[in-house]
């Protein structure tokens, strides 16, 4: 069987539900599938049960990796992190908030640093946790975009070998099929009739199998929103990671941070108010 595979790697495709025709085809591609049409042999059998089966194969499998990452696919690690992340910064039970080991004033400096070093400890651990996270979406966002890449590519790939073969059809219809038909209807011999019946089954069966091919090819065609689906998805969380990484977490140091000299500030205050008292 022939093969469009060199074309349709070279074009730049997009999906569309509508009516199949040269329409949605670059000027490449239009005589790629005229030269296609040519070879098509209605009465080769053997190219006939073939014909686009590889096409097809591709989609199959393509759309059982997709099945695969769907039963998979869980953002649930991602989302413990984040809210991990959320009760290592809010510090205390007492009180919510970045500042919480800081609300009794009675803790000493030392209470105040052991909270500060064990809520830091939290974090680093957990910031790393969320930096793996992203690395592995990172990977699966590039995934699934050479997934739909490919899965355009088998989509054009089905769409020219349906526009060739109704070509190839058209053409057999219009030319032998007619002339066996008229040469049946003129002719008293049984054989004229029985040829014409075989070719028109012919033509009847590879009709079959264009249809069978375009059924294949809205199978493509709903794949491409499950991939973008997944991929937005992973996006999606990749954009909360990425800023609870790059201000979330550095916030929550800087306070911390400011917190605690502030706490210094005011211990120093208080100190050197009591020894002015005591020289007074």
């Amino acid at each position: 069987v022939p093969t469009m595979q060199s074309v349709v790697n070279k074009s730049e495709s997009n999906y569309s539900a509508g009516t199949i025709d040269e329409s949605m085809l670059s000027e490449e591609e239009k005589a790629m599938v005229e030269q296609f049409a040519n070879e098509i042999d209605i009465e080769n059998v053997d190219q006939i049960v073939n014909y686009g089966i590889k096409a097809q194969t591709n989609i199959s499998e393509f759309s059982t990796t997709i099945l695969k990452k769907v039963k998979t696919y869980d953002l649930g690690e991602v989302g413990d992190s984040l809210k991990e992340l959320t009760v290592a910064l809010d510090a205390t039970p007492e009180k919510k908030g970045i500042l919480g080991i800081f609300q009794k004033a009675k803790r000493g400096v030392g209470s105040i640093r052991a909270n500060y070093a064990k809520a830091e400890s939290n974090v680093d651990r957990i910031e790393k946790d969320l930096i793996k996270h992203r690395d592995v979406l990172g990977q699966d966002i590039s995934m699934y975009q050479q997934m739909y890449e490919l899965n355009v590519q088998y989509y054009k790939e089905l769409t020219m070998y349906i526009i060739a073969g109704k070509k190839a059809l058209d053409h057999a219809k219009e030319t032998k099929l007619t002339q066996l038909k008229s040469i049946a209807e003129n002719s008293d011999k049984q054989e004229d009739v029985q040829a014409y019946r075989d070719y028109e089954d012919l033509c009847h069966r590879f009709e079959k199998k264009l249809s069978d091919l375009e059924i294949t090819r809205v199978i493509s065609i709903q794949s491409a929103p499950q991939v973008r689906m997944l991929q937005n998805n992973d996006r999606e969380m990749m954009d909360k990671l990425q800023s609870s990484l790059a201000n979330t977490i550095p916030l929550w140091r800087n306070q911390l941070v400011l917190s605690l000299g502030i706490e210094h500030t005011s211990r120093a205050l208080v100190a050197q108010g009591a020894l002015a008292l005591s020289l007074i």
